[in-house]
């Protein structure tokens, strides 16, 4: 009896060993990891002074005026002002190489496009996308093909049938040999069949050479034509995109008429390779804000944008992908110098 009673207490005694040893590692782990833990948790003190915005187009330009319009409400966000500045020339590839230069801390930011794509490949500067860390990406803004109020096409597809039976005798404007609109129509005629014959114009000439009738059509972003519709001087038979745009419910996508078209023109936030992860989820958190803020949406709407926001990781393979297709359609045109 005395010896089944001692083998019993063993046992109890060397259960509640274990236990403790089991409690002592758990707790010395615990302790390990808690620090890992705080670091990760622990909050950066950025910003800690005002933030400077590149906008790689003119004063006035749909681009521009989107730009002024996030940074302020991202201002508010990060508690700390975002002062807008505008670097213009070569596609784009001026105010890129200026970023580019920048320390990569976060308090120098680019309103960066797809021109980020094009301008590498016209040859207008030797680095790509890869020198910039996206943060995020907020807005999408459809290309229209737009003609006078008067041309007797009431439809895209009467517009293509033209075409494609006449070919060269449509001449399309667009911002610029090489630009996103010329791209945008390049892949029209690669979808349809047709065969346009392309002008390169600055923006506004593009719209005043459609109405002076010196061009059946332009190829545009819908917020460089708006007036021109609202006052009914210009139609626009169809927009890029896979949905209507609230501020043109009329207007169908090439895809609604059959037309397999959506490439759209984006605009993100993007900042110098080497910046620090911390930083860029700071500023990814801000601009998220922005894109769900009432008062963006609403902008955005009134300026023929819509909200496709993206986060910094999403962004950066979007942006790869985006380069491949651009790529290939600057080859098409003669336009691929790397």
């Amino acid at each position: 009896m005395q010896i089944m009673v001692k083998r019993i207490l063993g046992i109890i005694m060397a259960s509640m060993l274990l236990a403790g040893l089991s409690f002592i590692v758990g707790g010395c782990g615990g302790k390990q990891g808690s620090p890992g833990g705080q670091a990760k948790e622990q909050k950066i003190e950025f910003p800690t002074k005002p933030i400077e915005m590149t906008v790689l187009f003119g004063p006035g330009s749909g681009a521009d005026l989107l730009a002024r319009k996030v940074a302020e409400l991202a201002g508010k966000e990060l508690g700390q002002p975002i002062a807008v500045v505008n670097r213009t020339g070569a596609g784009g590839a001026v105010g890129y190489s200026y970023v580019k230069e920048q320390k990569p801390d976060g308090y120098s930011i680019v309103w960066n496009s797809n021109s980020i794509n094009t301008a590498y490949h016209a040859g207008n500067m030797n680095f790509n996308y890869t020198a910039f860390s996206g943060v995020a990406e907020l807005t999408t803004e459809p290309v229209s093909l737009a003609v006078k109020a008067d041309a007797p096409w009431k439809d895209i597809n009467e517009f293509i049938e033209y075409a494609k039976k006449n070919p060269g005798k449509i001449r399309i404007g667009n911002s610029g040999k090489g630009s996103f609109t010329h791209l945008v129509a390049v892949a029209l005629e690669n979808k349809t069949g047709a065969k346009f014959t392309h002008v390169p114009f600055g923006q506004g000439l593009a719209v005043s050479s459609l109405l002076g009738g010196q061009i059946e059509a332009s190829s545009q972003l819908p917020a460089e034509i708006m007036s021109q519709v609202k006052a009914g001087q210009v139609r626009i038979l169809a927009i890029t995109g896979e949905e209507r745009l609230k501020i043109l419910p009329d207007v169908p996508t090439f895809k609604e008429k059959g037309i397999p078209l959506t490439l759209s023109l984006w605009r993100g936030i993007a900042v110098p390779a080497g910046t620090p992860e911390p930083v860029i989820k700071k500023l990814e958190e801000a601009f998220k804000k922005v894109a769900e803020n009432p008062e963006f949406k609403k902008f955005a709407e009134e300026m023929g944008a819509n909200i496709e926001f993206r986060g910094a990781k999403e962004f950066d393979r979007f942006i790869a992908e985006q380069d491949k297709e651009l790529a290939a359609l600057m080859e098409q045109i003669g336009m691929k110098k790397q």
